[in-house]
């Protein structure tokens, strides 16, 4: 299992410098994690066995299985309720009457792994045109200054450097910041349009999927309607031609067992809930950042809170000649440096713009 999983363990460090946010982390990391792990899962045969194996008299198993791997299988919807062994060989699997009986067929599990490695990509993206764009910037701002153990010499000069930056460039950071709001709207519009890729892809059976399974646990069972088995059924039918000895065409029903269905099934069961969380999250997390570009006070009390060593008072009077962006970068550089520096750093920045704006006046 190790083998299967140790080709992710990269993403699983931690930066030395935070440029984001926990609500940001948990889409191009712990979701990119669960994606690539899934679509790993679904191709090690050494856990699951062979992806199809079919019954059928008079075709070579090999031939028949890779036919229905190719041109899929097919289950009965309306059969899907009754004793198994009685009305039906398996839930969905029975006789029926061509033209009279609907016919589901079921393609997407040749595509399940490329699927999903395909949604960890697009999981991704926001957070590489967000580390494009931030070009590495509060790393060098930072200086080595998260490190509470520094010279005194040293930490003067970079401190110095530091405030003498933002001072060079005040009102100049809202590009920047708004950069960084932007890949977060595009986090949330990942998550819901992934919501609708998966229904899309399993054929308008993810919308409800989750909330039908959690139904099901609820109801008696002679009134179960097994929804996983409905969207992965663990045995199918397919039906193959070929020529007979005549030159007559011949029909075989073959029955098909997808073994690798039992762990698409809990897949796609934890991928709804994940998603439907992952959207509420983001989707509150835009409304926090709403609150922040159209509230001045808002950022005041955020700024307060990631530097509650200083003093208000040098707080208040850096808030008041501070734009959006030049907040945002103060407050990424509180997530950093370590908080006693982070304290003297308040207090030189707000000195140094106070004395500027008295050489002004």
């Amino acid at each position: 299992m190790f083998d299967v999983f140790g080709s992710v363990k990269g993403l699983l460090k931690l930066d030395q410098v935070c440029i984001d946010n926990n609500i940001f982390r948990l889409h191009y990391k712990a979701t990119v994690i669960i994606l690539i792990a899934f679509s790993l899962l679904v191709t090690s045969r050494q856990y699951i066995g062979d992806p199809i194996d079919c019954i059928v008299d008079e075709i070579p198993l090999n031939v028949m299985d890779t036919y229905c791997w190719i041109y899929s299988t097919f289950t009965i919807p309306n059969r899907l309720t009754g004793v198994a062994g009685k009305d039906m060989v398996q839930p969905g699997v029975a006789s029926h009457v061509d033209g009279q009986d609907e016919v589901k067929y079921h393609k997407y599990y040749q595509w399940v792994c490329f699927a999903l490695f395909f949604q960890a990509i697009l999981f991704y993206v926001p957070r590489y045109l967000w580390k494009t764009w931030e070009g590495g910037r509060i790393k060098m701002l930072v200086l080595d200054l998260n490190c509470p153990i520094v010279n005194d010499d040293c930490k003067n000069d970079r401190k110095k450097i530091l405030v003498d930056y933002f001072d060079e460039n005040l009102n100049r950071h809202n590009f920047y910041a708004f950069r960084f709001f932007l890949c977060e709207a595009f986090n949330f519009i990942n998550v819901v349009g992934q919501i609708y890729f998966m229904d899309y892809f399993l054929d308008g059976e993810f919308s409800t999927y989750g909330s039908d399974v959690v139904r099901f646990t609820e109801m008696e069972p002679e009134m179960r309607g097994d929804p996983m088995s409905r969207v992965f059924p663990k045995v199918t039918k397919c039906t193959f031609h070929k020529y007979g000895p005549s030159g007559s065409v011949q029909k075989f029903d073959g029955l098909c067992v997808l073994p690798l269905n039992i762990v698409n099934e809990k897949i796609y069961v934890f991928l709804w809930f994940w998603f439907i969380i992952l959207s509420v999250l983001s989707g509150v997390s835009l409304v926090y950042r709403a609150a922040v570009c159209f509230g001045p006070r808002v950022r005041l009390y955020l700024l307060r809170a990631r530097s509650r060593l200083s003093n208000h008072g040098e707080i208040e009077s850096i808030a008041e000649k501070c734009q959006i962006g030049d907040w945002f970068v103060l407050y990424q550089l509180g997530k950093n440096i370590d908080p006693m520096i982070y304290k003297e750093v308040i207090s030189d920045l707000a000195s140094k713009l106070e004395n500027k704006k008295r050489s002004i006046v």
